[in-house]
């Protein structure tokens, strides 16, 4: 098998999304390696090795050094570290793939058969973004073979300066979050962290950070007292006592993936509360389709990729007092109009899956390491043909 080594900026073990969707994925044809950004401060040099998945080897640098990310400061370290495991392992053939533009010193010392940007989001425009974030980037623009984006927004964003950008909007796990689209449990069979909670609940499940408005939270949970607000996941980058503090907001931290349906299992309406800044300008969230899956109403604010893709089939709504409007109806909806809504939602789901995009990713993989070759593949050489058929015939 051709070998992917993969740069990532994100915890294997953090949110689980598209990166470790993709991967695990893309691990049936290609032994995947993923090298994570260092752990500071360590006591000496090393490679915490993890195996998560089949054909998925994470790399989790400990260094001395005291600097965060793929800081300069640890370049030449990794470097070496990264050569004497690609020569321990007899690594030969591979492509490289980017999850963030600030590893790119570390290809000083490879030569891999073609390079991949999947552009999940636009980092220089989230909180403390490194300074050498966009050169970095337009050195990757030039060096990659291929260009995905994590939506509409970044493609946009992005196709005017790489001659192949290709537009993949997250997926979904269908079957997974499938088990949440059954009738609201009795509480008794509720996820324990939120069985004592009464009804109706609005949840949210992802990263909270600065691209939620906390504002909103708070000004839903002000104007619905008997609504009961269930945030999960980790906070990061922002202040956690900046957190409004209700009664009926409940905070539950990070929760595993295999959990999220359990939990969406027990809500009534499922929230996108994103503020409307920098940091969400290009963002296209994965948890859309996921609420769709779980056969959830959903309510959003009005981000791009959102209104675009999703708008009468996700509620919009462009002020405080909108979101709370379009929750009640949610809330207020008949049987007939539950039914046509489920519908609708099934219909949206049933269009995509991560291994359909998997498949699509992997031909155009093939097709430009045909290129750099100069002659066409066989099947069977990390690209298996019956695979590249389907990937075409669903981009056709």
């Amino acid at each position: 098998m051709i070998h992917l080594i993969v740069f990532s900026h994100l915890r294997w073990d953090f949110v689980y999304q598209r990166p470790q969707h993709l991967l695990s994925r893309l691990a049936s044809h290609f032994e995947v390696v993923v090298l994570e950004e260092p752990i500071p401060h360590a006591k000496e040099d090393r490679l915490e090795r993890i195996d998560p998945a089949p054909n998925v080897r994470v790399l989790r640098p400990h260094l001395t050094g005291e600097a965060h990310g793929f800081h300069d400061e640890h370049i030449p370290k990794l470097r070496q570290l990264l050569e004497a495991y690609v020569a321990e392992e007899a690594i030969e053939d591979y492509w490289t793939w980017y999850y963030t533009p600030m590893a790119l010193p570390l290809a000083a010392g490879l030569d891999p058969l073609g390079t991949v940007y999947d552009c999940m989001d636009e980092l220089s425009a989230f909180r403390h973004a490194p300074k050498q974030l966009l050169q970095r980037e337009s050195a990757l623009l030039k060096e990659a073979d291929l260009v995905f984006t994590g939506g509409a927004s970044l493609y946009e964003a992005k196709c005017g300066r790489h001659p192949d950008v290709h537009c993949f909007p997250s997926s979904v796990d269908a079957a997974h979050f499938s088990r949440a689209g059954r009738p609201l449990p009795a509480n008794d069979e509720e996820h324990p962290a939120q069985a004592h909670v009464g009804r109706p609940r609005l949840g949210f499940f992802g990263v909270i950070d600065e691209r939620i408005d906390l504002d909103l939270i708070a000004a839903i949970a002000d104007a619905r007292p008997e609504w009961q607000l269930i945030m999960v996941g980790p906070v990061v980058k922002i202040d956690p006592a900046s957190l409004p503090q209700r009664q009926n907001i409940q905070w539950l931290g990070q929760r595993s993936y295999a959990e999220l349906p359990d939990l969406v299992a027990g809500w009534d309406v499922c929230l996108l509360p994103f503020a409307l800044n920098e940091s969400t300008r290009f963002i296209s969230p994965t948890k859309t389709l996921e609420y769709l899956a779980a056969d959830r109403p959903a309510v959003s604010t009005p981000i791009h990729d959102v209104v675009r893709g999703y708008t009468g089939v996700v509620s919009i709504a462009g002020d405080h007092q909108g979101f709370i409007d379009a929750c009640q109806a949610a809330l207020d909806q008949s049987p007939e109009e539950r039914a046509r809504s489920s519908m609708a939602r099934a219909e949206v789901v049933a269009a995509t899956s991560w291994d359909r995009t998997a498949a699509s990713m992997t031909a155009l993989m093939r097709d430009a390491q045909a290129r750099r070759s100069g002659r066409l593949l066989p099947g069977g050489l990390g690209y298996p043909e019956p695979l590249v058929h389907a990937a075409r015939t669903l981009q056709a």
